[in-house]
């Protein structure tokens, strides 16, 4: 049975700083009149005081504290407490025409992965998705995260794909504030690649991941490797932050090392070769159009590069000789065996066990 994630609980009541001061009047056996003349105030302002309704000023919080103890500070922390609690309140009774939205979200794995807690009330939920995409309603959700998304695969993204790859995207955001990058430089992340490329030999992630990351982060580009929520068909995204940094997203739908380095490569094919001011979003059966061909093209080339193709070609669908090619590249061989079978040199249920799984993305 898998385990419910904690639902916080926030208390709806707001409780003014007067009734303190309508608690100490009462020990002290004062009415409000006697109160009113202590403090030099008329009856109807300390009424109002001890509703709420009125302020309590810094010139008030002097005077309580010399005519009913504490301190001013005391009496200053209660009147904001009390603000702040009325203005959530408000806040609150406003998004209840944005629970609906909540639907759009992959809710259930945005509480799983631990992106966000749970809260029992559905506004309480609104608020804490909206902290998470960090924006300040629904309104500005839509024009930072779905429009571009919109705009960029309209017709392969449903609403609910797109509430999700949002979701991703963010969380894409999240990860890089832990990062600390150089300033982008083209030349030093083409040489970056190069070690990048050598570093696809390493089986193991808990190795080759926080190497690459280090890598990329040098060059001045922060890669994140985000959990794919339920709905969403994205394999990588790159964007622009700024002129001198650039984050390459990453998703775990792939659990193959040719899958995920071919998916690097191609991401970073967008970061060399297209506009700083796109957002490129891969997602499965994407439109076939020239900007991913391209992007296929350098992953392709980088890995293997052209001159080698006839030789790709000619090889032996043994598993000596892909070994012995892949060891010739400084490459995988599962890279070799995934590129084979996309050139139908191989079929797809060939070689496989040259694949490794990575089971911990």
């Amino acid at each position: 049975m898998s385990k419910q994630p904690f639902r916080q609980f926030s208390p709806n009541w707001v409780i003014p700083p007067g009734a303190t001061i309508a608690d100490l009047l009462e020990e002290q056996g004062w009415s409000q009149t006697e109160f009113a003349s202590r403090m030099g105030y008329t009856k109807k302002h300390v009424n109002l005081l001890i509703q709420g309704k009125a302020s309590l000023t810094e010139d008030a919080a002097i005077k309580l504290e010399r005519v009913l103890g504490s301190t001013v500070s005391f009496w200053l922390n209660r009147e904001a407490l009390y603000r702040e609690a009325l203005a959530k309140k408000e806040d609150l009774n406003q998004l209840n025409d944005s629970v609906p939205w909540l639907k759009k979200l992959p809710l259930k794995d945005m509480l799983h992965f631990g992106w966000i807690k749970n809260w029992a009330d559905k506004r309480e939920l609104v608020a804490e998705c909206l902290k998470f995409f960090g924006v300040a309603s629904v309104n500005a959700w839509e024009l930072k995260y779905q429009s571009p998304i919109a705009a960029f695969r309209s017709s392969k993204l449903t609403d609910k794909h797109k509430g999700a790859t949002s979701a991703w995207l963010r969380q894409g955001e999240r990860q890089i504030f832990e990062i600390s990058c150089m300033p982008f430089n083209r030349v030093t992340f083409l040489s970056a690649l190069e070690k990048v490329r050598n570093l696809t030999q390493e089986e193991q992630e808990e190795i080759f991941i926080p190497k690459l990351i280090q890598i990329c982060a040098d060059a001045g580009v922060a890669l994140a490797i985000v959990r794919a929520p339920k709905g969403c068909p994205v394999s990588g995204a790159i964007r622009w932050l700024g002129s001198e940094k650039a984050l390459i997203t990453l998703s775990d739908r792939y659990k193959t090392n040719d899958q995920f380095w071919f998916s690097f490569f191609h991401e970073a094919g967008h970061l060399l070769l297209h506009s700083k001011k796109l957002w490129f979003i891969d997602v499965e059966g994407q439109l076939n159009n020239e900007q991913e061909k391209e992007a296929d093209k350098f992953a392709s080339q980088t890995l293997i590069p052209l001159q080698y193709n006839s030789q790709l070609f000619k090889l032996s669908k043994s598993e000596k000789a892909v070994r012995s090619f892949a060891k010739e590249m400084g490459i995988a061989p599962g890279i070799v065996v995934g590129r084979m079978q996309k050139e139908e040199i191989l079929p797809w249920s060939h070689l496989n066990k040259l694949k490794i799984k990575l089971e911990k993305l």
